[in-house]
């Protein structure tokens, strides 16, 4: 229970810190740094995230180019690419990794954007 409460914390430290920082995307490094800890992931794990996390940050920037900074034109390829980036990282981690994977990144931000989605966001 102890390391849920951790995990947690160090989720919403780390949004709290996002938030203050005027929203700033993470790097793929500081996620899967973030990650190493939180998920416990291995070595090899965090090469292998940090690879899709990097495919799916170089597709991120050629939609944006792509849509010339239109956030909402782009926002339905984001909402595409996201659960496929989500599967490859959850079929590099263990059963017990997805599941906290998915508890602590995955549904916090889906709860986000479906705030966003109703303009309840900033």
């Amino acid at each position: 229970m102890k390391k849920v409460l951790l995990v947690c914390a160090l989720v919403i430290g780390i949004s709290a810190a996002s938030h203050a920082q005027g929203r700033q995307r993470m790097t793929p490094d500081q996620q899967v740094a973030a990650w190493k800890t939180s998920l416990s992931l291995t070595d090899d794990q965090a090469t292998k995230i940090t690879a899709s996390l990097t495919g799916q940050a170089k597709s991120r920037d050629s939609i944006m180019t792509a849509s010339g900074d239109d956030r909402r034109a782009a926002m339905q390829s984001f909402m595409k690419m996201q659960p496929v980036t989500d599967a490859k990282i959850k079929a590099v981690l263990t059963a017990d990794q997805a599941a906290n994977y998915q508890k602590t990144v995955v549904d916090p931000r889906n709860e986000r954007m479906k705030q966003m989605m109703q303009g309840g966001g900033n």
